[in-house]
């Protein structure tokens, strides 16, 4: 089996892998990047394709899958209480604003 072929990955890990690639894809990553990201995705979720044997199973592992968000909060806590409260009142006087012209 070459490199890169797929036939022993189930159809939901596909569906999955493609689900990710179009997130990625519209973060602005290139379509190949995107694949190879999915794919890899995938991979340590699942240990990659399938196997067969008994006992073969294992748990799902959905830390890649959070991983996205570990960075998010980290500006926001560096940031002084003073300086969130601001930006809190402008973004809620820009929802106002938006709403109004609605």
């Amino acid at each position: 089996m070459p490199r890169g072929d797929k036939s022993s990955y189930t159809d939901k890990q596909k569906r999955q892998a493609e689900h990710i690639e179009r997130g990625y894809e519209a973060r602005g990553l290139s379509s190949e990047e995107a694949e190879r990201r999915a794919w890899a995705t995938v991979n340590k979720e699942t240990g990659g394709g399938k196997k067969s044997g008994s006992g073969r199973g294992h748990p799902v592992d959905k830390s890649p899958a959070r991983k996205g968000g570990e960075a998010g909060g980290s500006a926001s806590a560096a940031r002084s209480a003073e300086e969130r409260s601001a930006s809190a009142k402008k973004a809620a006087a820009t929802r106002k604003r938006n709403a109004a012209r609605q």
